[in-house]
């Protein structure tokens, strides 16, 4: 199904990152997966400007295209009362701005047909105490979509988990 096809993924060490690069691979597909935790393709923050670049520079030297971005990475998830000015803006980093940055970066080598898929949730239109980092993020993960969609010459599926 996806043979021959290269896949991005961000955050994509664990949990439903895990799970989408793990069908990927299943599927044929080769999987980058930028994550901070190691044993990933690339180990890097997300939220740092330069990690992007290298990533970007790494996948493009080592296949010359995408075909899938997967935007998936998980920002800090915290509330109020206990998320400090850097940990909101880093949450804002991780979740929108690397997004925003890699769709950027990889935009000349996308294939024809490639789809560029932003993990967002539930969250930025039902509340949840102590999730204003992640639910800032999230809700702007969304709302980046659809600028973008106008723009670049790829697919936007629109997927949000109730999370």
């Amino acid at each position: 199904m996806f043979e021959g096809k290269i896949a991005v993924v961000t955050g994509g060490a664990q949990g439903i990152g895990r799970t989408i690069a793990g069908e990927f691979e299943k599927n044929g597909a080769k999987v980058c997966v930028i994550d901070k935790q190691p044993g990933v393709y690339y180990t890097g923050d997300l939220a740092d400007e330069k990690t992007l670049e290298r990533f970007t520079a790494q996948v493009i030297a080592d296949y010359g295209h995408i075909d899938y971005l997967i935007n998936n990475a998980l920002p800090l998830m915290k509330g109020i009362d206990s998320c400090t000015w850097q940990e909101f803006n880093y949450a804002l980093k991780v979740g929108v701005s690397a997004p925003f940055y890699l769709s950027k970066l990889f935009l000349p080598y996308f294939n024809p047909g490639a789809s560029i898929v932003n993990i967002s949730s539930s969250r930025d239109r039902m509340s949840q105490p102590n999730t204003e980092s992640y639910t800032a993020a999230k809700g702007g993960i969304e709302l980046l979509r659809c600028p973008l969609l106008l723009q670049a010459p790829v697919h936007f599926p629109e997927v949000r988990p109730k999370t």
